[in-house]
């Protein structure tokens, strides 16, 4: 499948406009483990996901990180490109999470669009909610839901991602993803397997019960 596929709005472009795209857009690939984008001071442009895993997070001063959102085949990966917005301006890095493959869009080009085209406009206006909506529920998450309810539910969704039970993942990298400490992370891990509900055993935590961790949300 070429650009076309991929573009949200792309059949609501001129056929100039399609051109530029087609014209502009760079393919890449990111092996797994790569940072494709550090922060707002690195424009790399709009990342449109061919396939592959994106990885958005926030790094605190302390250097804590926490996962605000995953990006899959078809997703538009936006605040690689936020120097092309005034007033927004986000520190997020983007790491590929699996190898991944990917169009860039040059942050030149990407402006222009945004200008000229309202259906544009009116896409990034509602990608720009919807992460805020994102945020704005992890948020939540962290102030008010207890550490083995968040736990309990990135257990499950690395399991329905992986679809597997068996999740080949560290205490460093769960820590990560939450914005804890891997102190804290593999407390809690210990306390799920005295209680059956995993099995730990060196880089990989097996769910046991997976019924009973779904009631712990």
């Amino acid at each position: 499948m070429d650009l076309s596929t991929y573009f949200p709005v792309w059949k609501a472009l001129t056929l100039e406009q399609q051109e530029l795209l087609t014209r502009s857009a760079v393919n890449r690939t990111a092996p797994k483990g790569t940072i494709v984008h550090r922060g707002s001071a690195d424009c790399v442009g709009l990342l449109l996901i061919r396939s592959g895993q994106l990885r958005v997070f926030y790094t605190s001063e302390d250097g804590r990180e926490v996962t605000l959102y995953r990006l899959f085949e078809h997703d538009v990966c936006l605040f690689s490109a936020s120097c092309t917005m005034r007033s927004i301006q986000f520190d997020t890095t983007v790491e590929a999470e699996k190898d991944t493959d990917f169009w860039v869009i040059p942050p030149a080009v990407f402006k222009q669009l945004m200008e000229q085209s309202l259906p544009v406009a009116n896409y990034v206006n509602e990608l720009l909610a919807s992460h805020f909506s994102d945020a704005m529920w992890l948020i939540e998450q962290i102030m008010w839901k207890s550490f083995d309810k968040r736990l309990a539910s990135f257990l499950l969704e690395e399991s329905a991602l992986e679809e597997s039970l068996v999740l080949k993942i560290t205490h460093e990298k769960i820590a990560n993803h939450m914005g804890s400490a891997r102190e804290v992370v593999t407390r809690m891990l210990r306390y799920f397997q005295s209680e059956n509900l995993v099995k730990l055993s060196r880089g990989s935590i097996e769910i046991v019960d997976e019924k009973r961790l779904r009631a712990l949300q």
